[in-house]
């Protein structure tokens, strides 16, 4: 019996048709390249994960060994975003917060094992996210720190990713990108019951696999419609830019709807993007487009002005105690962004370019008010951490040595050159989960603890 409704399906198909005409900025094909990834990931389940994880479902390899080796083969290879939040970060957390390690490594031994059938997969999954939620109650109750415990919702990624590796043809993984876009279509929507929902999440792969062969001509897989998901976005793991969404916007990077002269949208599909049209702007503000330079005129403000504020009702939107500081104010950085609770501050800067961003070019300066402005944050207020940040279009690779010398010569600990649309994949993404994505160390917080370029991909990686 089919799942999805013939609207549904048309929906699909659209996404679909749109992946297999795409081609990356190179010129080659999509689907082309896609079969390749899946060719190096399909090489590397056999040669090293399945052998790793036998090895460890056989207690032939030590919890926190195990633990070290997927950790670094996910380092290595970013084919999965198993690195980010639902995953490794997700793994360290169970085995942060369990008092008990035999406990621990017999959980996950019989959760990590593939189950052979979808009613095995519920009770396991159900299972696990008992024990998930038992040792982080008992660890606040301890007086752990609530961020300090491992999410709930984690329990479905990270078991899939176990599950997809053993059985890569029968158990998608439930990446939080694939969610959204079913969300967005149409196609389904998740409800409370997490082993509930992944079974659903199944039942929809398998039958759009179906689908999408049966239209296409091709054998589509479990992998080929997490590409088609990940059209949507860009896929991080892919080695792929961002295309612009058939449906949508894509994250806020094309033009808005015509408008009708009573000034409502002149829509032919309800919009599905989550982010609110002054920060979908920013990319063009960070490119320094042209044809916003009337459009910022009439609005009483410039593009360079305009871009300040949008990042700072964007940094707003996102749950930081956000300041502008530069307009007209002499040397000072152009804001800053502050979360109380985790104590730490953002100081940013905005660099509206066409070609990108070049660091070196005012350094001294950059220098003299990061380091007035750290100390004033730290005098008023204590701070773990002090990060500074520029948002442009993009970023030329000059930055290593100048990233040091900031790093050695003020009181930041980290420089983070943050891409425009990246910041409005952080907004879409807050705003999609506001409960389960923090500012803290368990979510964004770990954008800003490394220096150098901090990319969309970045942002989708580390999300899964």
């Amino acid at each position: 019996m089919s799942i999805l409704s013939k609207e549904q399906s048309e929906r699909a198909l659209e996404t679909m048709r749109y992946f297999l005409e795409a081609k990356d900025p190179q010129g080659q094909s999509v689907w082309d390249k896609q079969q390749k990834l899946d060719r190096d990931r399909i090489k590397l389940i056999e040669e090293e994960l399945q052998p790793l994880l036998a090895k460890f479902l056989a207690g032939d390899l030590e919890l926190k060994a195990f633990k070290t080796h997927v950790d670094s083969l996910n380092k290595r290879h970013e084919y999965w975003g198993f690195k980010g939040i639902k995953g490794q970060m997700f793994f360290n957390m169970i085995l942060n917060v369990s008092e008990d390690e035999a406990e621990t490594d017999q959980e996950l031994k019989a959760a990590l094992a593939v189950p052979t059938s979808d009613a095995m997969a519920k009770s396991r999954l159900n299972t696990f996210i008992s024990y998930v939620r038992r040792i982080g109650d008992e660890f606040v109750e301890s007086g752990g720190s609530k961020h300090g415990r491992p999410k709930v919702n984690s329990s479905a990624f990270f078991l899939s990713y176990f599950w997809q590796i053993q059985e890569p043809k029968v158990w998608p993984v439930y990446y939080t990108n694939s969610v959204n876009t079913m969300v967005d279509l149409n196609l389904w929507r998740p409800s409370e019951n997490l082993a509930s929902d992944y079974l659903d999440y199944k039942r929809v792969h398998e039958e759009l696999a179906s689908l999408f062969t049966k239209q296409s001509g091709k054998k589509f897989g479990l992998y080929d419609v997490e590409h088609v998901f990940w059209i949507k976005g860009g896929n991080p793991f892919g080695g792929l830019k961002p295309v612009k969404d058939p449906n949508g916007d894509g994250g806020g990077t094309t033009d808005p709807k015509p408008t009708q002269p009573n000034g409502n949208p002149d829509l032919s599909r309800l919009p599905d993007s989550y982010v609110p049209p002054v920060v979908s702007i920013l990319p063009r503000l960070a490119a320094n487009d042209p044809s916003l330079e009337d459009a910022a005129k009439a609005s009483g403000t410039n593009i360079a002005r305009a871009f300040e504020k949008n990042i700072d009702a964007a940094f707003t939107i996102i749950g930081y105690d956000s300041k502008l500081l530069g307009q007209g104010k002499g040397r000072v950085p152009d804001g800053v962004a502050q979360d109380h609770d985790n104590s730490y501050a953002i100081i940013w800067d905005a660099k509206a370019r066409a070609d990108g961003y070049s660091m070196g070019t005012d350094d001294r300066t950059i220098r003299e008010y990061i380091a007035t402005q750290s100390r004033e944050l730290k005098r008023k207020r204590a701070l773990r951490n002090i990060y500074y940040a520029i948002i442009s279009s993009e970023f030329q690779e000059d930055h290593d040595e100048a990233i040091r010398e900031l790093k050695m010569e003020t009181d930041v600990s980290e420089v983070c050159l943050l891409t425009a649309d990246a910041l409005v994949a952080i907004v879409d993404a807050k705003l999609r989960d506001p409960m389960n994505l923090s500012l803290g160390s368990d979510g964004l917080q770990r954008l800003f603890c490394h220096s150098g370029v901090v990319s969309i991909d970045s942002v989708r990686s580390l999300l899964a």
